[in-house]
């Protein structure tokens, strides 16, 4: 395998690359890294959010206005050209409406999964080569090669095992991937926060974000208040009333104030006691019922997935072994994936799995390789 997208390509003048700055340390570097490589380097920041006064400031957040005013800064340093795209409306469509709708339908969704596929491999890879560039630089801590033998692009975990971010990425193309440069893939953190100082970056010493960016920490009332103005705009969705918790026997044991306000393992607000501690091991939209149990019954033997993706290999017609990571900070377990109908997959874990959650992403790798992943259904 070979390292893919250097500059030994190129004839007569560097390749262009856009890179999608954020304003933090991770795509600050990336871009100083492709410039002083030679590159052509046009940055880009997406917004995303309509924050208002009171939420631009708030601690932990990415995509702010703040931070475009980093990453503006930043590309003055480095004497690269700077653009703001206002791609609101895409973030609101793919990655609002989604995060809701999947609360909202019993689900527990990751919507830095979809911006990531959508808002950054989608659109705004189709805006970098609007503008005549050659590949589309993030700050992620992930690698691409080239596999000669396959004749397929193959995504890699980074050499920052703590900081990995390959497990967003299981849905890139090989069309994508093509088109993709991760300037930190082989970098450790420290490595970055070294190099950013280094460059003499404003960034260099800025805490990594850690929240959703559109949503509070409290996502129920973002989630109420969101879906009452879309109710407002003429929309048929309502968010369900309150309903009934209930035991795996289907023994009423109290009501629930709204199955969003919920998420799998959850032991706290639940509001209803027994002999022994109390945990959401299921949440049925259908019937507007949150079931409970002890936490001896949050472990799986195994999930099935749907719109199943594959990366470096085919879509297998015969069972796999595969490490199996079923959400980011998942550590993995060895786990057979064999194939079922219309993209779906069933997963069989090697032991009892705890809180396995719909609307979250299992991703499968062998050894550092993402092979591919889907969406957990149930």
């Amino acid at each position: 395998m070979k390292t893919v997208n250097s500059l030994q390509s190129f004839t007569n003048k560097p390749k262009r690359v856009v890179v999608a700055m954020s304003g933090g340390v991770d795509s600050s570097v990336a871009a100083a890294l492709l410039r002083e490589q030679g590159y052509d380097v046009i940055g880009i920041s997406m917004q995303l959010w309509d924050y208002t006064e009171g939420e631009r400031d708030r601690f932990g957040s990415c995509c702010s206005l703040d931070d475009l005013y980093d990453a503006r800064r930043v590309a003055d340093k480095l004497n690269i050209p700077f653009y703001v795209v206002n791609f609101e409306e895409a973030f609101s469509k793919a990655v609002v409406d989604y995060f809701v709708d999947g609360y909202l339908k019993g689900e527990t969704p990751n919507p830095c999964l979809k911006c990531n596929q959508i808002l950054k491999f989608e659109v705004l890879l189709k805006r970098a080569l609007e503008l005549d560039a050659d590949f589309l630089a993030t700050g992620h801590y992930s690698r691409v090669k080239y596999d000669e033998k396959r004749k397929r692009y193959l995504l890699l975990r980074g050499k920052d095992a703590s900081k990995d971010q390959s497990y967003f990425l299981f849905t890139m193309t090989q069309k994508q991937l093509s088109k993709i440069i991760f300037p930190l893939g082989d970098l450790t953190k420290i490595d970055v926060r070294r190099l950013a100082q280094k460059y003499g970056l404003n960034v260099a010493e800025k805490k990594d974000s850690q929240e959703i960016c559109f949503a509070p920490e409290d996502y129920p009332s973002f989630i109420a208040k969101y879906a009452g103005n879309r109710a407002d705009n003429g929309s048929s969705y309502k968010l369900e009333p309150a309903g009934e918790i209930v035991d795996l026997n289907g023994n009423i044991l109290g009501a629930h104030k709204g199955l969003y306000k919920y998420t799998i393992g959850q032991r706290k607000g639940l509001g209803v006691t027994r002999g022994e501690p109390l945990y959401v091991l299921k949440i049925d939209a259908k019937n507007n019922q949150l079931v409970v149990g002890p936490e001896d019954d949050l472990f799986s033997k195994g999930l099935i997935a749907k719109e199943a993706h594959w990366i470096g290999i085919p879509f297998p017609d015969s069972p796999l072994d595969v490490i199996a990571r079923i959400r980011y900070r998942h550590k993995g377990i060895e786990a057979k994936v064999a194939p079922l109908d219309d993209n779906r997959v069933e997963v069989r874990f090697e032991r009892p799995e705890k809180s396995v959650t719909p609307g979250q992403a299992v991703v499968f790798y062998k050894g550092d390789e993402v092979i591919g992943g889907g969406w957990i259904e149930k």
